[in-house]
């Protein structure tokens, strides 16, 4: 099973090493998408957990007790159609290839399944017409 989260650290919590206690105490792969962390400041990664659900459960379970807020990421990429201008700025950035050009219109093809939400094509779009729902 795959579950896309938010991990929230303290600033106390960043030196931990929470990817390695997952895969070794819960046999809990963890892919990072985004992450934002520094030193002395409260931290953020969205982490894709992928295992057994009862692993995966436990984990989470687990980083509560470390003072990690544990939030399931359930936002997706929105595209607004009408205000793309098909530049194709936004496929230059996207690290799984969900959005591409067609190659023979030149529009804009976005592969949902794809998608692993780490919006870096949000700022990349001139005319912001890439957002996130909630």
């Amino acid at each position: 099973m795959k579950k896309r989260v938010t991990l929230t650290f303290p600033k106390n919590r960043v030196p931990m090493p929470v990817t390695y206690r997952l895969a070794k105490d819960f046999n809990v792969a963890s892919n990072i998408i985004r992450a934002q962390v520094a030193p002395n400041r409260t931290s953020k990664l969205v982490v894709e957990l992928l295992g057994d659900i009862d692993e995966i459960e436990a984990a989470i379970e687990w980083m509560g007790l470390q003072q990690i807020t544990v939030s399931l990421a359930s936002r997706e990429i929105v595209i607004d159609e009408e205000s793309c201008v098909d530049c194709g700025l936004c496929t230059g950035v996207c690290p799984t290839q969900a959005l591409t050009l067609d190659p023979e219109t030149f529009k804009l093809n976005f592969t949902r399944s794809r998608c692993v939400v780490c919006e870096q094509c949000i700022p990349t779009c001139p005319v912001q017409a890439i957002s996130t729902n909630f």
